[in-house]
C-alpha cells in the first residue's frame, strides 16, 4: 500500500465495503436493464449507451421530496437525466445533470465525491467511477461534473457519449476529508489536470461560507498545455473577491507560444517560493491537500510503507499529519 493510499483512508474504506458487497452487480445489472425504453430500443446504434432516454419511472429513479436532499451517505441508487452537456477541451466536457425535483439540493458533505455505475457497450462488467461534483453542493435543481475523457477509460467515454436526454446512474456518496469552518487556518492545495475538480469543490465551500469560515487557502495548479487550465474562469473570480484570502499559481509543463502561464512542474523549489510568499511554511497546523496523477502524488507525499522515501511535502517541513490525497 502506497503512502497516498494510506492517506485515503475514508475513501478506501467506503471502496471496500462496496468491493465486499461486489456479487449485488449482479442486482444491479438486472436492474440496469430489466425495462428497456422504445426510444432506447428504436435509436440504440451499438456504440452510444445502452441505456439511452431510459424511462424516469419509480422503479430506476429516487424521487426525492420537495427542498430534500437527493443523495444520502452510502449508499444511494438514483438516476439523473443529462440536461446539457458543453465540450469545455477536445477530452474535457462539463456535464448538468437535473434532479426531479428543481427544489432539491444533492445532501453531499464537502469533499465528498459520487460513485457511478455505467454499462458501456461490449462490457461484460460494468464501470464504476467515482466523480466530484464541481456545482455548489446546495445548489438546487441539479448537479454539474467535469469529466475528463482517457484513451481506455471506459466510464469515462461513455460519459462523454451520453446526450442530453439519457440518463447516468449513481450508486454511492463518497465522504471525503471532514471539513468544518477555520479548521486549519491555511490550507495549500496542489491539483494536476483533473485533479482540480475536489480541490475547487472545497474552494467553494470556503469562499461562499463568508460570515464563518476565514480560512486563507493557496492553490498550485500544475497542468501540461494552456488549455488544460480548467476552471480558470472560477479560480480567477475567487482569487479577485478574496484578494487577501486566497492566491491561485499556475504552472505549464509545455506552454504554447505567447502563453501567459510560466513554464515548469509543480517542483520543490516552486512550492517553496510560494510557501515562503503566502506564510503557509511556518503555520504548524496548515493541512496540505494533493489531488493530481499518480506520479504527482507519489513525488509530493514519498512512496512506500516500509522503508518508506519521503516526499517533496516533507522535505519541505510538513508532517505527514499535515497532508491529505483526495
Amino acid at each position: 500500500m502506497t503512502t497516498a493510499s494510506l492517506l485515503r483512508g475514508p475513501r478506501t474504506a467506503t471502496f471496500g465495503a462496496l468491493a465486499a458487497a461486489g456479487l449485488g452487480f449482479a442486482f444491479l445489472r438486472t436492474f440496469y436493464s430489466a425495462k428497456p425504453s422504445a426510444v432506447a430500443s428504436a435509436h440504440h446504434t451499438g456504440s452510444g449507451p445502452v441505456d439511452a432516454a431510459e424511462p424516469a419511472g419509480p422503479q430506476n429513479m429516487a424521487r426525492p421530496t420537495a427542498s430534500s436532499r437527493v443523495f444520502s451517505s452510502g449508499l444511494s441508487m438514483v438516476s439523473l437525466r443529462l440536461k446539457s452537456c458543453e465540450e469545455v477541451t477536445h477530452n474535457v466536457k462539463r456535464l448538468r445533470f437535473e434532479y426531479p425535483d428543481p427544489q432539491a439540493v444533492s445532501g453531499l458533505s464537502v469533499t465528498s465525491s459520487l460513485l457511478t455505475l455505467s454499462w458501456p457497450h461490449g462490457s461484460f462488467f460494468p464501470a464504476v467511477r467515482p466523480y466530484t461534483p464541481i456545482s455548489r453542493l446546495d445548489e438546487p435543481g441539479h448537479l454539474e461534473l467535469l469529466v475528463k475523457q482517457y484513451p481506455d477509460g471506459k466510464a469515462s467515454t461513455y460519459l462523454h457519449s451520453l446526450q442530453p436526454g439519457q440518463s447516468l446512474r449513481f450508486v454511492a456518496a463518497l465522504p471525503g476529508y471532514p471539513w468544518t469552518p477555520n479548521k486549519h487556518p491555511h490550507v495549500v492545495l496542489i491539483a494536476g489536470g483533473a485533479g482540480i475538480t475536489p480541490v475547487y469543490q472545497l474552494l467553494q465551500a470556503i469562499f461562499q461560507n463568508r460570515a464563518d469560515d476565514q480560512t486563507r487557502a493557496t492553490l498550485v495548479f500544475g497542468v501540461r498545455s494552456d488549455r488544460d487550465v480548467l476552471l480558470r474562469t472560477e479560480l480567477d473570480a475567487l482569487a479577485d473577491k478574496f484578494p487577501g484570502r486566497f492566491r491561485v499559481v499556475y504552472t505549464v509543463s509545455h506552454p504554447e507560444p505567447g502563453s501567459p502561464f510560466p513554464q515548469g512542474r509543480v517542483s520543490k523549489e516552486l512550492l517553496a517560493r510560494v510557501l515562503e510568499h503566502d506564510g503557509a511554511a511556518t503555520v504548524d497546523n496548515a493541512k496540505v491537500m494533493v489531488c493530481g496523477p499518480p506520479a504527482m502524488e507519489s513525488a509530493l507525499v514519498g512512496t512506500g510503507r516500509f522503508g518508506r522515501t519521503p516526499g517533496v511535502l516533507e522535505e519541505l517541513g510538513f508532517r505527514r499529519d499535515q497532508i491529505h490525497t483526495f
